[in-house]
């Protein structure tokens, strides 16, 4: 078999991966799986489910980010999928073109899980919802429309961005700027549009969108170009991450954070609250967020039924050393 060649292992192991074998250790079915996603090996199904039934299996779908959110969204998963006593077929993949994203979730469906669980840009998921028909589907990113049975759990990503903005101007900033993440991500999106809305809500100049990659240097990059405006007073970044390179520029250019410019994150990385100058930003739960979502899969799973559900977990806004009224205009 061309799957065991490819992963180094034997035709049992993969059979035994296909199957669901909870003995299988992660590393060994992460491989196995990485080999059938690229060669696109396709089971025999229905010919197996006739035989086992339930497989008490549950697969994950990771793609395309390290970052601290998505990242801890998976590991909080695999750890509640492992507290219910279920085995996972795990694949990670850093590539979100639809191709590889359908034969991912076509590989998982092949080997009979009981359900899937995906934290995925938004955009990867325009493929046709036959590749999963009824299957419970968690997402914890956003909505994709991909299952008949899909559950949303998401932190109310509106509601965190509305709650950094306003924070901004209400300590008397004429504006926020925003330093959005990659718009294929929903999160990145829902925090953009919340931001705009609150500007125009608050009858506030809404500046031009500036567009980062979750990464500290695209807020450092970024940063360094708004340093260079006087203007600036207020920035909302939709991640920590991106915030923590906005910071550092800030220093480098000599504005003072909170004197001259205030700054906000979104996340609450651990760090965050360590920083020279400890961050505000928006804190999400994401260790309950992802259980509270594997629950609802598990439910959905041992209770078959017609289901669209969507939670909004909420989130807080944390007021730290980064913010402040801003200077006396000259």
């Amino acid at each position: 078999m061309d799957v065991a060649r490819a992963a180094g292992v034997s035709q049992k192991t993969v059979s035994r991966v296909i199957n669901g074998d909870p003995h299988v250790s992660n590393e060994v079915r992460e491989r196995v799986n990485g080999a059938i996603v690229a060669l696109g090996y396709r089971p025999n199904r229905a010919a197996r489910n006739l035989v086992l039934g339930r497989s008490h299996t549950i697969g994950v779908l990771s793609v395309g980010s390290t970052d601290f959110g998505p990242s801890s969204l998976m590991v909080a998963a695999e750890s509640a999928i492992r507290s219910a006593r279920y085995a996972m077929s795990v694949i990670n993949t850093f590539e979100d073109e639809l191709e590889t994203i359908t034969r991912s979730l076509r590989a998982l469906v092949d080997q009979g899980v009981d359900g899937i669980v995906v934290n995925e840009p938004a955009g990867a998921f325009a493929l046709d919802a036959g590749v999963l028909g009824d299957l419970p589907v968690l997402s914890l990113s956003g909505s994709y429309g991909i299952s008949t049975s899909e559950i949303v759990v998401d932190a109310d990503q509106v509601s965190g961005a509305r709650s950094a903005t306003e924070h901004l101007l209400g300590l008397g900033h004429r504006t926020v700027h925003h330093i959005a993440g990659p718009l294929s991500w929903w999160s990145a999106r829902l925090r953009l549009e919340s931001w705009r809305s609150s500007l125009q809500a608050a009858g506030a100049p809404e500046p031009a969108v500036e567009r980062g990659d979750w990464t500290a240097r695209s807020g450092y990059e970024l940063g360094a170009r708004l340093a260079a405006d006087p203007d600036v007073t207020a920035v909302f970044a939709a991640n920590d991450q991106m915030a923590i390179g906005l910071l550092r520029a800030f220093e480098e250019a000599g504005r003072d954070v909170p004197g001259d410019v205030s700054v906000v994150g979104f996340d609450d990385v651990p760090e965050a609250a360590y920083l020279s100058r400890a961050l505000t930003t928006v804190r999400q739960d994401l260790a309950y967020l992802a259980t509270f979502g594997v629950g609802m899969l598990i439910d959905a799973i041992e209770n078959p039924r017609p289901q669209d559900r969507r939670e909004n977990v909420p989130v807080e806004l944390v007021i730290r050393e980064t913010t402040a009224a801003p200077p006396p205009r000259r």
